[in-house]
């Protein structure tokens, strides 16, 4: 049988009354037959049929499949086992698994930021599918673009009109009795305030870094001539030179202060903001050319639907004859005493401060005034930022009635037009770094006319963890509540089955 193997012949061929399996033969006793040792191009020969010697016999193989096979299914049985013990749990979590807290908030995409190139450099964009769009590049510190023809002319006048049906109100800043509440929380002491105002440490209070302060007061814009009759009036500066040395500033009673603001009531043009304002829904049922804008905010931003769907609604402001707003940044730094208004119900954190973090704002001119009204940027494009050399001798750049012609950069009011910018620069990963400094704007005094403009500010937490919990939680609000379900500031709906005929 082994020859028969060897020569190629079929088992059949064997010699009858031979086994019919071949036999196995001891490697010592093997003979490598004469056609093995084949020349050139001769057949390969058939390998004899014996059973190699290794570890992987057939008995091995077949006793370790069932290991495996016993293995693998214990495994099995184990994860059924599991998914079924917690089946239960996870189709009715029950009291207890639902006082655990909120799931962990998903991770945000990076927030989108147009590039500005140049100065003057113009791009076009398709925001509407009638018409196109130019953006052109204002300034690149801070990044701001102008937009002509954002709005027509008759979605102009039907903003104005909703405005006038819902009622404006007196823009106030900061009320007295809110800001004296804030400062009787700060645990100061006279000497740290001292040096905290004393921003050159020269052991001296200018007049300067004093009206670098005290912006908020009670809502009145601080003059130098403003500052020096309360030293009068409250006897601080015995030498009437306007500087306060640290013992002077010792000898004054903090009291006296907020007690002579209390007193002198400011006149509408000593205000930080003198001008009327009014808000307008722009959510699910809004008016549709008000949905149609929030819509081309959106695709102007690039920014996802969440974020500018849940930011604040238009606020629409009116600046009559003598109306102005001092230079000021729309946003405010996020330091440990503070939180951003949009995200603090889901913060659950316990803060004395709050403040409005504004990631954009796009501001649209609804008229064509008469005479002033600008946006001035007074810093924008410089080379460096001082806050102190903005108030130099007797100019404050940042007082836009006296000053406004002194700014770097302003624009012109112009129906339909728009301007936007970026009120944070970026943290380098795709979110919210610190507050721009060249943002810093405002409106110049309207000296004929009226002045007519709405902002929409697109709110971002630059803790991303917050802004993200905030969205789920709003996400959720949305899907157990219904359209009703909205954020505290975006409840009013008084107009919003107003059709008004352009």
């Amino acid at each position: 049988a082994m020859a028969a193997a060897a020569t190629g012949q079929g088992p059949e061929t064997a010699v009858a009354g031979k086994a019919l399996s071949p036999q196995w033969v001891p490697p010592e006793h093997r003979r490598e037959p004469a056609a093995a040792r084949l020349g050139d191009g001769e057949d390969a020969p058939v390998r004899p049929l014996y059973k190699p010697r290794g570890i992987c016999s057939r008995a091995y193989f077949l006793v370790l499949m069932v290991f495996v096979h016993l293995y693998l299914g214990n495994v099995l049985a184990l994860l059924l086992f599991v998914h079924y013990s917690n089946g239960d749990e996870s189709t009715d979590p029950g009291p207890q698994r639902r006082a655990q807290g909120p799931r962990p908030a998903p991770t945000l995409s990076p927030l989108t930021r147009l590039e500005g190139i140049k100065v003057g450099y113009e791009r076009k964009v398709q925001l509407v599918t009638d018409r196109d769009h130019f953006i052109r590049t204002l300034s690149l510190k801070p990044l701001l673009f102008e937009i002509p023809g954002f709005l027509t002319d008759e979605e102009c006048r039907l903003i104005i009109h909703l405005a006038q049906m819902k009622g404006l109100q007196r823009s106030q800043i900061l009320p007295t009795e809110e800001y004296e509440e804030a400062m009787s929380m700060m645990q100061i002491s006279q000497l740290d305030l001292f040096r905290l105002l004393d921003q050159n440490h020269d052991g001296h209070l200018q007049l300067r870094e004093v009206l670098a302060q005290t912006r908020l007061g009670n809502g009145r814009w601080m003059t130098p001539e403003n500052i020096q009759e309360m030293y009068a009036a409250m006897k601080a500066d015995p030498d009437g030179d306007g500087v306060l040395s640290l013992q002077e500033f010792s000898n004054m009673d903090l009291r006296d202060f907020h007690k002579y603001m209390r007193n002198h009531k400011a006149e509408s043009s000593e205000l930080v903001r003198n001008s009327h304002h009014t808000w307008l829904y722009q959510g699910e049922g809004a008016h549709h050319v008000m949905r149609a804008i929030r819509q081309r905010v959106l695709r102007l931003t690039r920014l996802s639907p969440e974020i500018v769907e849940l930011s604040e609604p238009l606020q629409v402001v009116r600046y009559s004859e003598g109306g102005h707003y001092h230079a000021h940044v729309d946003s405010g730094p996020v330091y440990p005493e503070t939180i951003c208004s949009h995200t603090k119900l889901v913060a659950n954190e316990s803060v004395p401060f709050e403040t409005s973090c504004r990631y954009m704002t796009v501001l649209f001119y609804l008229n064509n005034v008469t005479g002033g009204g600008e946006t001035v940027f007074p810093v924008a494009d410089n080379r460096t930022y001082d806050e102190m050399s903005l108030i130099q001798d007797d100019v404050d750049l940042r007082d836009t009635r006296r000053h406004c012609d002194k700014g770097n950069l302003r624009v012109k009011p112009r129906q339909g037009t728009a301007v936007f910018w970026y009120n944070y620069l970026p943290d380098g990963q795709g979110w919210v770094g610190d507050v721009d400094d060249y943002s810093l704007h405002g409106g110049c005094l309207v000296t004929r006319g009226t002045k007519w403009i709405a902002n929409n500010w697109i709110n971002v937490d630059p803790s991303q963890a917050r802004q993200a919990l905030f969205q789920q939680e709003m996400a959720r609000l949305v899907r157990e509540g219904g359209s009703d379900s909205q954020p505290e500031w975006a409840l009013d709906r008084a107009y919003r089955d107003a059709r008004v005929e352009l």
